[in-house]
């Protein structure tokens, strides 16, 4: 007889702790719409009363919040000490800030972009819905195999 361990619980996340976590982070995964498929972009990003402030210069994110498309965020992280990790989704629209009050408001904002390069537009993301959850890693013990460890024919 073999002893499968319990499934690991997965906590959903009231909004109040799902922005509680996003403030906590300053990188996460923006997706957008470009023409015909999705795409995704590691973004620094900060909490502005309810809604998400990034940065971009001219490309494909600027180009999917001028055409209108919805985009979404995850964040997330891992305890390492407990191994509690979290995730976070922010779906909704993007918004270029452009009335001159917004903009000087972003300006005090506490936003830095990792890469270098001209980034002059400010992206506001307004949620439909933010979303969250919390659960316990597990140990590689409970799901490894010994096919993990098996020769390929191609590379990945």
């Amino acid at each position: 007889m073999t002893h499968k361990p319990a499934a690991t619980r997965t906590e959903d996340l009231a909004i109040h702790e799902c922005w509680a976590l996003l403030r906590g982070v300053s990188v996460g995964r923006l997706a957008v719409w470009d023409g015909d498929h999705p795409d995704i972009f590691p973004i620094n990003y900060t909490v502005d009363h309810g809604t998400l402030i990034f940065r971009t210069g001219e490309g494909t994110k600027l180009a999917a919040v001028r055409g209108g498309h919805p985009v979404a965020l995850e964040a997330d992280g891992v305890d390492p000490d407990t191994g509690i990790a979290w995730s976070v989704v922010v779906k909704g629209s993007g918004q270029l800030l452009t009335s001159t009050e917004d903009l000087l408001d972003s300006f005090s904002l506490r936003l830095f972009p990792w890469h270098s390069g001209r980034k002059d537009n400010f992206v506001r993301i307004v949620p439909t819905a933010v979303t969250g959850r919390r659960f316990q890693v597990t140990q590689p013990a409970e799901w490894w195999t010994a096919q993990a460890n098996t020769h390929r024919a191609a590379p990945e």
